[in-house]
């Protein structure tokens, strides 16, 4: 693992890019506006943590990146878009891409098979891609302080789902297939005033009557 998180960097030394035995690399909280294409070089790396700095993109060679199975963590940057590159991660199980500027979850994170917890919190998305049904592993979907009004009907096609996080977006509408989601266990929606259904829809009361915890 080179861990140099909180190093005041401004930018990373070209020698980070020569250490290609790294399987952990951590350059969080470093006041970096850019990633070297070089990054695509340590191939042997399993995680990767990018989060809290000032990244507007990240360069396509994270592509090259097969063997990163465990993290990839992009929270607290600058970020509207990704590249279509990313898709070739289909083994990531964790991808954190929360309090960014994206408008909708970009295209290349629906085709991460692998994902088992996608974060994507504090943004600016209004629409989800109906794409996002592909995730059959995802167990965990974070999409608190958003401004989505409703989540494609697909959503129903996560059968692993088991937390579902829609706080502090603006919902008027929730589809049905959410109540068919089998191992669904807590369906949080605080702070959603626009959802002003009495009494709850039928697939919600079915929900917590098989145990869901549904908080709003």
């Amino acid at each position: 693992m080179l861990n140099l998180w909180k190093q005041q960097l401004g930018q990373v030394p070209e020698w980070v890019w020569e250490r290609t035995d790294v399987e952990a690399l951590v350059l969080a909280d470093n006041g970096l506006s850019e990633i070297s294409a070089r990054v695509g070089e340590l191939t042997n790396l399993r995680m990767l943590d990018l989060g809290h700095n000032q990244l507007t993109w990240v360069p396509d060679t994270l592509g090259h990146l097969k063997r990163l199975t465990d993290f990839l963590y992009l929270h607290d940057n600058r970020l509207t878009l990704l590249p279509t590159t990313l898709a070739r991660l289909v083994r990531l199980r964790y991808l954190n891409i929360s309090e960014n500027a994206f408008t909708t979850l970009p295209e290349p994170v629906c085709a991460l098979a692998g994902l088992i917890e996608l974060r994507a919190s504090d943004n600016q998305m209004a629409a989800l891609p109906a794409e996002i049904g592909a995730l059959s592993r995802l167990r965990e979907l974070h999409l608190r302080n958003n401004a989505l009004t409703t989540l494609p009907a697909t959503i129903g096609e996560l059968h692993d789902l088991r937390q579902l996080d829609l706080r502090g977006n603006p919902l008027t509408h929730l589809p049905e297939t959410i109540g068919t989601l089998p191992r669904l266990d807590k369906l949080d929606l605080r702070w959603v005033p626009t959802l002003t259904w009495s009494p709850p829809p039928a697939w919600m009361s079915a929900l917590e009557g098989r145990g869901c915890v549904i908080y709003r």
